[in-house]
């Protein structure tokens, strides 16, 4: 684990390493994103049982409605699935945006409208650690935005409570592909996929820099993966629960996790540091774990409380927790989190599971440009305009103005032939 300070030239090169993605990881998704793309469903198969060990035939790819019908899971998580559907629902609707129009200043009426996209591609990470949180995550706010076919993409083998949540929901379809190529069947259409318009969920560094690099070919919602937690501690915070919630963000299992502890006070820093290590004595069997321990776990000083936010805003940490005296002051002063946890009271896992917010989430410093997902990110804006006779005469000399100095003559026409 790692003491910098902040202002420091060690924390320069930390704000930098945390933009990059290694050029082996940049390569690799592109060659898996060219050969899905020039061989399709035949690349799928291979990837498949390269990366997953699992043999498939292209037609064993999408997984059947009967299967999807036939999975059970428990009771108790029936009750935590009915909990957290209730409340991911209702913080999707609350955020839904509205159609709205106005008269403007030349009395035409303009407005925007919301309709949901067509068709999406939802990523959930499975395989040996099935999200079943994800699901409810994405899948939820595509159906509260009215998405009518939303194809989700989930690498095999794909446990059984995984596929009942991915039903539950209301998954139109589901694939067993992961990974890179994933999102290359959904962008270019493979497998019997059709294309979607827009891709969303998180997962690991390879399936985040596939998003990145067919941004464009088609839509992506945000840079979510590997995982990221920040903790913002002063006197107030416990140090072994502090310990504890940098753990749980760190156990995901990739080794590529990211774990921040900021402090003006180096005592705090130091007990903190000695519960995380003590607490990760009880998971000697996760390697993930124990990777980002030794090159991902960062403990930065700063001189006093101020400098905390700024250690946040200039790494925008997927998730922000702040443990210290008045939080939500705090908390003011800092916008680019994916999402903040204020309180002692308040660890992210709340946050991963039950509490309403999406836990898709960015990483990799993307926060300071996008947000979390929500239900509006499923949903394409349109603005409309509609002018009178009257309203276009008002509206003429500065149409007119804007055409001649742009040297746009047949717009002035355009204008022209209405008078």
């Amino acid at each position: 684990m790692r003491h910098i300070n902040y202002p420091s030239s060690d924390f320069e090169s930390l704000a930098r390493f945390s933009r990059e993605t290694p050029q082996a990881v940049r390569q690799s998704v592109a060659a898996i994103l060219d050969d899905v793309r020039r061989r399709g469903d035949r690349a799928l198969v291979e990837l498949t049982q390269r990366f997953d060990g699992v043999r498939l035939r292209p037609s064993d790819l999408r997984i059947s409605d009967v299967a999807l019908r036939q999975a059970r899971v428990s009771r108790e998580l029936e009750r935590a699935a009915r909990d957290t559907l209730r409340e991911v629902q209702a913080f999707a609707r609350f955020s839904l945006p509205r159609d709205w129009q106005r008269v403007n200043g030349h009395g035409a009426r303009v407005g925007e409208k919301f309709d949901p996209l067509q068709r999406v591609g939802i990523y959930v990470p499975g395989g040996s650690v099935p999200l079943v949180s994800t699901v409810f995550m994405t899948v939820v706010l595509a159906r509260t935005a009215g998405v009518p076919e939303i194809a989700v993409c989930t690498p095999p083998p794909v446990a059984e409570a995984l596929l009942w949540a991915l039903r539950h929901c209301g998954a139109s379809e589901v694939y067993q592909i992961g990974g890179a190529q994933a999102v290359a069947a959904m962008a270019y259409g493979a497998a019997g996929i059709p294309p979607v318009d827009k891709i969303f969920g998180p997962g690991n560094a390879y399936l985040t820099e596939a998003k990145r690099q067919l941004f464009g070919v088609v839509g992506v919602d945000l840079l979510a993966g590997p995982s990221e937690l920040m903790v913002l501690a002063d006197e107030n915070a416990r140090p072994d629960w502090a310990a504890a919630d940098l753990l749980a963000q760190g156990e995901h299992g990739s080794g590529r996790e990211r774990i921040f502890c900021v402090s003006p006070l180096r005592r705090v820093l130091i007990a903190i540091e000695a519960n995380l290590r003590s607490q990760a004595a009880a998971f000697p069997v996760n390697k993930g774990l124990r990777q980002v321990l030794k090159v991902g776990a960062w403990f930065i000083h700063t001189r006093n409380r101020r400098r905390m936010a700024d250690v946040a805003n200039r790494l925008a940490p997927e998730h922000l927790q702040i443990m210290t005296r008045a939080p939500m002051q705090l908390a003011s002063a800092i916008h680019t989190a994916g999402g903040i946890f204020i309180g002692n009271h308040t660890p992210t896992v709340v946050g991963d599971f039950v509490a309403g917010p999406s836990h898709t989430l960015p990483t990799m410093g993307s926060g300071r440009a996008f947000s979390g997902l929500r239900a509006a990110d499923f949903m394409r804006r349109t603005s409309l305009v509609e002018y009178s006779r009257a309203a276009l005469r008002r509206a003429a000399s500065g149409v007119r103005s804007f055409a001649r100095v742009e040297h746009l003559r047949a717009h002035e026409l355009s204008l022209d032939v209405r008078q």
